[in-house]
């Protein structure tokens, strides 16, 4: 069971429940904090970014987790191996950060010292700017990107927990178009909006404290026609809805269920060993080869946060809701299993 929301909606009710769990193809539930019931400091808000190519990628994050504020600036270059990532923390922003209440129109903005995250939001295009005092190596990074090209239609989710006012509203968008360079010291990164692309996650929350996510997101072409796809599971009642999405020539094709198969070695999962994906109606058929596993541990106090962020090529069957079979080869993307306590 697959339910669409089709026309606008409140997202909560009085008691901070989700009026209708489903998904949609575009942002058409309205989200409004005053109504929030879950509790102040299990509140979680966050924009991030991640653009790439088929040689690099630069990753943004500006997060207010109520008790917990987060800017994080990621950085790959898949040829040569390297990968490094800052995540400067503050404390209880409750809400300060001021993240827009709608994904359509807004800036975000987080800075501390030496460093600064900016995102603006005018309605047409996206600039993401980033800076960071000693990013690597006594080098400092800075970033400046425009998004445009924004799909028709994308994947919107309204899931929720078996707890009284827990709730996930996501969107993700992908295949925007990106143009723009990140500077590290005096080496250059060039996106070109010919084949580089972009996907936004925007979460808004309230989440219980232990949760474990599956996440694939890529975007690309087939044939010169923009293609990508959103997978994922792990959290929340998703009787619903899942958010397995494909996207071809900006519309959204509405996928069921997709497992991911991560291969083990010696009872431990082996995160850059070929994976494979499948859906139960076999609409989404993949194998998936690693390039690089961008693995975080984060483990103080009571929070815990376990990452593998694994960037690696797609290849495999896509078929479309009208029956069409996609063949993709190669398509750069990523997979990742993430266990948070927080």
């Amino acid at each position: 069971m697959q339910h669409e929301i089709v026309s606008p909606i409140p997202l909560l009710d009085e008691a901070g429940n989700l009026t209708e769990p489903g998904y949609a193809k575009r942002l058409l539930p309205v989200y409004d904090r005053s109504k929030i019931r879950g509790g102040a400091t299990r509140l979680k808000e966050w924009d991030y970014y991640l653009v790439m190519n088929d040689h690099f990628a630069l990753a943004l994050t500006i997060a207010d987790n109520s008790y917990m504020g987060l800017c994080s600036i990621s950085l790959l270059d898949f040829d040569t191996q390297f990968q490094v990532t800052r995540s400067p923390m503050y404390l209880f922003p409750m809400g300060s950060t001021g993240l827009p209440v709608t994904s359509k129109v807004g800036d975000t903005a987080a800075s501390g010292k030496g460093y600064g995250i900016f995102f603006r939001n005018d309605g047409h295009r996206r600039q993401l700017i980033a800076h960071m005092d000693k990013f690597h190596d006594g080098k400092d990074l800075d970033a400046e990107i425009i998004l445009s090209a924004e799909p028709e239609e994308s994947m919107v989710i309204c899931t929720p927990f078996d707890k009284p006012g827990h709730f996930y509203f996501n969107q993700k968008i992908n295949c925007l178009r990106a143009d723009g360079t990140v500077a590290l010291g005096d080496k250059a990164y060039t996106f070109d909006p010919s084949d580089s692309f972009a996907v936004l996650d925007w979460g808004r929350g309230v989440w219980p404290y232990h949760n474990t996510w599956y996440w694939g997101s890529a975007s690309g072409l087939l044939c010169g026609v923009p293609f990508g796809f959103n997978i994922g599971y792990g959290f929340g009642n998703t009787s619903a809805a899942t958010e397995n999405m494909l996207f071809y020539a900006g519309k959204a094709h509405k996928l069921s269920e997709v497992t991911f198969h991560i291969p083990r070695r010696d009872g431990r999962e082996d995160f850059l060993a070929p994976w494979t994906f499948e859906s139960d109606d076999k609409r989404f058929e993949m194998s998936f080869s690693p390039v690089m596993d961008r693995a975080s541990l984060t483990s103080a106090a009571f929070l815990k946060s376990d990452q593998h962020q694994v960037f690696g090529r797609f290849s495999g069957t896509a078929v479309l809701d009208d029956g069409t079979v996609l063949e993709v080869k190669d398509l750069m993307g990523f997979a990742e299993k993430v266990e948070n306590k927080w």
